[in-house]
């Protein structure tokens, strides 16, 4: 045990001066003003920032690895590069593939849920538009199968907590409920829906837009599709991608105004580059360039995902979107955490994870404590 002091604490009310107490895996109390002694022994974190650890329910890969590759040490690559950089709890990001894949992919990804190394298995797609795919293979696309969901489910052996569906196609509205039913989270993507087909998906009990704006149908006065129809709804969390390629800061910023932090979820998005220079790399069977650190199909050009950690995304919201630094920590912690219902993840409560990341004011990783533990900070 011991106690992080000189701290301004993050707190979903703002911040305060205080302290944090860890005990063993948890955090065992927290407080402002001076800390209590402690006979275990104090760290003056020099006044800097204490938040949440940050939270990416949306990720497939980095440090050159994916979470397609099924593979548990390439996995760990992708856990252990993000808790170096803050992020303490993520999802396995999967994309589009075979049957038998998708199975293989996520019986290995739920033994490193067992262990509590990943928060989750998150699926994007096959469930989703052709006319939308963006990064996804268009062959390995199919219409919504609950036989089929409910045999990935028993793969992932209760792990999987969330899965992205263009609710337009045939079945999809039935897999929402079937989703929501077994406690995974349906989320609206990929789509060509209209504003009441996707008013109709959450109505059945979706409540997550993935990636708003990106492979989704266009914001329109009079054709408002799905963006209009997930800004419009309290119900829905609404994730962005906010690396300054997907998304202009004019648009992410009327995301930001219309939602609030409360229902804004920051995510990366992010592809086995990230964290590695330029040139080529592959997302799930298909090629990517990625130059300047911007990752493109190379065949089609399309947006392959992102090559930035989950930081970025919060400075870039508090630089060009002029949030406030409690307001976009929120957005990459406690509310990704909520919409997902990680219970131990996201806030700095006293008997949760002592998952906590030590910033200085221009939001820079200082330190990491994943369960209580500090983490050696690399790259």
């Amino acid at each position: 045990m011991s106690t992080l002091v000189n701290a301004r604490v993050v707190t979903a009310d703002g911040i305060t001066d205080g302290w944090l107490r860890i005990g063993g895996e948890r955090i065992a109390a927290i407080g402002s003003g001076p800390a209590p002694h402690d006979p275990a022994g104090t760290v003056d974190i020099g006044g800097r920032l204490l938040a949440p650890g940050l939270v990416d329910i949306h990720i497939h890969g980095g440090a050159g690895a994916s979470f397609t590759d099924a593979d548990p040490e390439r996995a760990m690559a992708v856990v252990e590069f993000n808790r170096a950089h803050g992020v303490t709890s993520l999802l396995g990001g999967l994309v589009a593939a075979t049957p038998e894949d998708t199975l293989r992919q996520v019986s290995v990804l739920a033994e490193l849920c067992d262990s509590g190394e990943l928060a989750g298995i998150y699926l994007e797609g096959p469930y989703i538009s052709t006319g939308k795919c963006g990064a996804h293979d268009p062959a390995l696309l199919r219409d919504p199968d609950t036989a089929e969901f409910r045999r990935i489910l028993d793969a992932g052996r209760g792990h999987v907590r969330m899965v992205t569906l263009a609710p337009e196609l045939p079945g999809a509205l039935d897999l929402v409920r079937a989703a929501v039913s077994e406690g995974v989270v349906a989320a609206v993507g990929h789509t060509e829906a209209t504003y009441d087909q996707t008013r109709a998906a959450f109505d059945a009990g979706s409540t997550v837009a993935t990636h708003i704006y990106n492979q989704m149908r266009p914001l329109h006065h009079r054709e408002p599709g799905p963006i209009a129809a997930a800004l419009n709804d309290e119900r829905v969390t609404v994730e962005l991608i906010n690396d300054g390629v997907h998304v202009h800061p004019g648009a992410a910023r009327l995301v930001r105004d219309t939602v609030g932090p409360h229902r804004l979820a920051l995510v990366t998005d992010a592809m086995a580059a990230t964290g590695l220079g330029d040139g080529e790399y592959t997302l799930g069977r298909l090629r990517v360039r990625v130059d300047g650190g911007e990752a493109r199909l190379t065949d089609t050009g399309a947006i392959a995902s992102s090559t930035i950690v989950l930081p970025e995304a919060v400075r870039r919201a508090v630089r060009d979107l002029d949030a406030a630094p409690v307001d976009a920590l929120r957005a990459a912690s406690g509310t990704p955490a909520a919409a997902l219902r990680l219970a131990d993840a996201g806030v700095l409560e006293t008997g949760r994870y002592a998952d906590v990341v030590v910033l200085d004011d221009d939001l820079a990783v200082r330190a990491v404590y994943h369960r209580g533990r500090a983490v050696t900070r690399g790259n």
